[in-house]
């Protein structure tokens, strides 16, 4: 296999502490989950695959022996810092070394909750009304149509976003802010108008000029919640596997009609085009009370697992997991010229 075929693929490092992660580390769901991905690009071959998940050191043996191709699937950043998602892409970019995934500029933006939905009014994509503030304690305006859903401006992983952010009335909202102010102190926050209705992500693969692959929407089930709790994919979702956020939420292939469809992937293209992605990104929606489907969130690095929102799309479109990383590298590679 000639060179021009080598892979290395870039991960988070199992080492050091992840604060995204239950009990702030790497557990034995997660090295099942590294193992399967491994497993799946080899099945898939075409490619000689070599992996890193070992960050000292990392910087200077990039540059020792630049890699031919960099599959990033570092989601949590480097070290584990969430906040130094894009610096992982940056040294690549420093180093001249090609990689799949999203740039510096689009993660940054990305990130940014408020610029997210200024870009998506650009190209005509509805969005909840919100009001930004710089931090918590600075917010001052509490005459707003309630109920709204306060969180973090910046943050990976729902971090900020728990079973209580959804709130009615104004004494709620001044004792969520309080929280944040203590939790994320000088960081801005959002208060957005809460959509009560269906909850849709889109995945996209490709580039434009090269074509994009937009995957059948997945649809959130929070049917399953007990009575009381607040339907939103909270930060319990993701890090308590004792929570009923963890336990009783399920995802399907969306039961859309094809004119939604085609609405949803329409939005996400724009939305991916006006941030500037590339190769792969992941955009969530969810329906007002009105019943028009806005922009949430968009995702530059969505999960890459085999049980992850954007494999079960490829899954629904008939795709092999396995099928769909190499999906992802392909396209990057057409992108940087190697094929």
């Amino acid at each position: 296999m000639s060179s021009d075929a080598n892979v290395t693929v870039l991960l988070g490092d199992p080492s050091l502490p992840d604060a995204s992660k239950p009990g702030n580390r790497f557990n034995p769901e997660d090295f099942d989950t590294i193992a399967r991905m491994k497993e799946a690009l080899v099945e898939e071959g075409g490619y000689a695959f070599e992996f890193i998940d070992r960050h000292d050191g990392l910087p200077e043996r990039l540059i020792a022996t630049p890699p031919a191709f960099v599959l990033n699937l570092c989601d949590v950043g480097y070290r584990n810092i969430a906040g130094l998602e894009l610096h992982v892409v940056a040294l690549l970019e420093m180093l001249d070394i090609p990689y799949s995934g999203n740039s510096p500029a689009a993660i940054t933006l990305c990130n940014d909750k408020s610029m997210i939905h200024g870009a998506a009014r650009d190209v005509g994509v509805p969005v909840p009304g919100q009001r930004f503030w710089p931090t918590a304690d600075a917010v001052d305006d509490f005459d707003l149509p309630y109920p709204v859903i306060v969180k973090p401006n910046r943050t990976h992983g729902s971090l900020g976003i728990t079973k209580d952010a959804v709130v009615g009335n104004e004494a709620e909202a001044r004792a969520y802010l309080k929280m944040l102010a203590g939790l994320l102190p000088d960081q801005p926050v959002l208060l957005q108008e809460y959509l009560s209705g269906t909850e849709y992500s889109v995945g996209i693969i490709g580039n434009s000029g090269d074509g994009y692959t937009v995957l059948p929407p997945v649809e959130v089930d929070y049917s399953g919640l007990p009575e009381g709790l607040s339907p939103i994919l909270s930060y319990e979702s993701k890090t308590i596997p004792d929570s009923p956020y963890w336990t009783d939420i399920r995802y399907h292939e969306a039961k859309i009609d094809d004119a939604t469809r085609v609405d949803l992937g329409r939005h996400a293209i724009a939305m991916f085009e006006r941030l500037g992605c590339q190769d792969y990104a992941r955009c969530d929606f969810r329906t007002g009370g009105d019943g028009t489907i806005k922009l949430l969130e968009m995702n530059p690095n969505p999960a890459w697992s085999f049980d992850g929102k954007l494999a079960m799309m490829a899954g629904f479109a008939g795709m092999r997991y396995g099928e769909m990383l190499i999906a992802i590298i392909d396209a990057a590679r057409r992108r940087n010229g190697l094929v």
